[in-house]
């Protein structure tokens, strides 16, 4: 169904059971009175009805402001897969093709080298990046939070997503002075690459990466509160930021060791830069019912209220695996994801089996480093959405969530 109904839909309407349904609510709870997270919002809507949209917990836990559908999120890695889709609708008007080398459009990287281990000297990469090794992380560029290659401590060292106040120019710039971390097209490795077609938009529109997302994404499709920054008179309904250390400036395992309180991501994720701060892999703030929007849109194959955004076929080939067998599992760090490939700009999952979650062939989605996800079941004509705000959390909440969502179907 190309509508999304907000008003929330009777379950047994939509294929729920209402009394199953209601197990999610105190589970989420239980995570926030265990004093885990802050509070969670969770959203679920089945063919293009709201059967389920519920908040527990506080804002910030300083304050009594609870969370509720206004409350707006850090979405970190979840600007991926916005940011993928703007770029596709430049494919399908003929603006570039998936095959060509970046370097066509971003000269800087044709002089990209490899690096090829302590005391090597660089080496040349065997081949171009492309712009479909962008989409799918096999371009060989990396994160600086990784640890499994030296160049991510360079990548941390430059503070190339430290610094809120760079330009989307100048950031890419900097990857494309970075070594390769991996030849491309030689292994799955997640990375800033979406920061890379970021810039594409903007050399390929002539056009700042923020205008081109609100007039080809948000403004119609009615994401009236998403954007790289938050208005003054909104910003009080940002959520606060709890868990471990600032994943823009450290490393896993040091993330993951720190000890858990109130994190501040003002200078690395401001609400207030509305000038430079634009950015591919990460940026965007968010709500819960905005990003339901985004997601639905998915699941109708690119379109919403009558409003078509991108293509069926378009959309079709996004979310079709386009990894080979030889680079499959996927890991990032110590985080697996057995059963998924990947398409561009989200994974996508292959053998429900080898998950070890309810799902589909077929379903894909994406997360983020503050705990948000989403998923869009299109066998099931199914959308989840999950928000909390708490970096680098090992807790299992997302995965409850997918799983009391599909115990409640009937059909």
């Amino acid at each position: 169904m190309s509508t999304l109904h907000a008003p929330i839909a009777a379950p047994e309407s939509q294929g729920f059971d209402a009394r199953r349904l209601a197990r999610i609510k105190p589970r989420m709870q239980a995570y926030v009175d265990s004093g885990h997270f802050s509070g969670i919002t969770t959203a679920l809507a089945r063919r293009g009805h709201v059967v389920h949209f519920e908040n527990c917990g506080v804002r910030d836990k300083a304050s009594p402001a609870p969370f509720d559908s206004a409350t707006i999120f850090r979405i970190y890695s979840m600007t991926k897969p916005v940011v993928s889709t703007a770029l596709m609708t430049l494919f399908e008007e003929a603006r570039f093709q998936l095959v060509e080398p970046v370097a066509k459009y971003l000269p800087a990287f044709a002089k990209v080298k490899v690096w090829s281990g302590d005391g090597q000297p660089l080496a040349n990469p065997v081949r171009p990046i492309l712009i479909r090794d962008l989409f799918t992380h096999t371009a060989g560029l990396t994160y600086n939070f990784l640890e499994d290659t030296p160049v991510s401590k360079m990548y941390l060292d430059s503070g190339i997503l430290r610094d809120s106040g760079s330009s989307l120019e100048s950031v890419v710039g900097e990857i494309a002075r970075l070594p390769l971390a991996y030849q491309p097209g030689s292994r799955w490795h997640y990375s800033m690459s979406i920061d890379v077609l970021a810039h594409l938009i903007e050399i390929l529109s002539g056009r700042p990466l923020q205008d081109f997302l609100k007039e080809r994404i948000f403004s119609p499709l009615g994401m009236c509160d998403t954007g790289f920054s938050v208005p003054a008179e909104n910003r009080s309904r940002v959520a606060a930021m709890y868990g471990h250390a600032d994943i823009a400036t450290h490393q896993f395992t040091e993330i993951v060791t720190s000890p858990i309180g109130a994190v501040d991501v003002s200078k690395t994720y401001p609400t207030g830069n509305t000038t430079t701060f634009a950015r591919g892999g990460t940026g965007l703030f968010s709500t819960a019912a905005d990003y339901l929007r985004f997601a639905q849109t998915l699941l109708n194959r690119g379109q919403l209220n009558g409003e078509r955004i991108i293509s069926p076929a378009i959309a079709d080939l996004m979310h079709r695996n386009h990894l080979p067998p030889n680079l499959l599992p996927m890991s990032i760090a110590t985080i697996a994801l057995p059963g998924y490939g990947f398409g561009l700009g989200s994974r996508v999952l292959l053998d429900p089996a080898a998950s070890a979650m309810p799902g589909s062939e077929g379903e894909f989605g994406w997360a983020g480093a503050a705990n948000t996800y989403f998923w869009v079941d299109p066998k099931r004509e199914l959308v989840g959405v999950f928000m909390t705000q708490h970096m680098i959390s090992l807790e299992l909440a997302q995965r409850d969530f997918q799983v009391l969502a599909y115990q409640a179907m009937t059909d």
